[in-house]
């Protein structure tokens, strides 16, 4: 146990060191919105959803999905809503703030065909093609597994 405290510890202290030496621009500052509106592919069919996301910090946003989600072969439909906590790598890693590099983890559920709960973790991209407008791609891994792909806008 000594040793994965030891090793813990110091692994949290390299990565203070590697913040200071790195300066990236945080995609959101503190107080800042988006939101995402997204498709794709999950274990719950194709998502038409809206994703929305506050900055608590420069690095971390917190917040929620809300979708459809339809598998129209089977005739399968579920609502879901998703809580969800991203945390987004542009300053420790020294990425420019019009793109953006996340992971995080969810947690929620799913209504209509069937019930879920969903748990799990995703990671995810954006590019910025100006102060309000970007693309997204995401991968989840979770009960609700898959990708999505959308747009995505900054509110300020």
């Amino acid at each position: 146990m000594k040793k994965i405290t030891i090793i813990a510890l110091m692994l949290i202290s390299s990565l203070g060191l590697f913040a200071q030496q790195k300066h990236g621009t945080a995609p959101l500052a503190k107080g800042d919105m988006q939101l995402n509106f997204v498709t794709g592919y999950t274990g719950y069919g194709m998502p038409l959803a809206v994703t929305f996301d506050y900055a608590v910090h420069k690095d971390i946003t917190v917040g929620g999905t809300a979708g459809f989600y339809m598998y129209p072969y089977w005739g399968w439909y579920n609502m879901g809503l998703i809580f969800r906590g991203d945390y987004h790598w542009n300053y420790l890693m020294g990425i420019p703030s019009n793109i953006d590099f996340y992971t995080g983890a969810r947690m929620g559920f799913l209504v209509g065909s069937t019930f879920d709960l969903d748990f799990g973790v995703q990671v995810g991209g954006r590019y910025y093609f100006n102060d309000k407008w970007g693309v997204n791609a995401e991968f989840i891994g979770s009960t609700n597994y898959g990708f999505n792909i959308g747009v995505s806008m900054k509110l300020k």
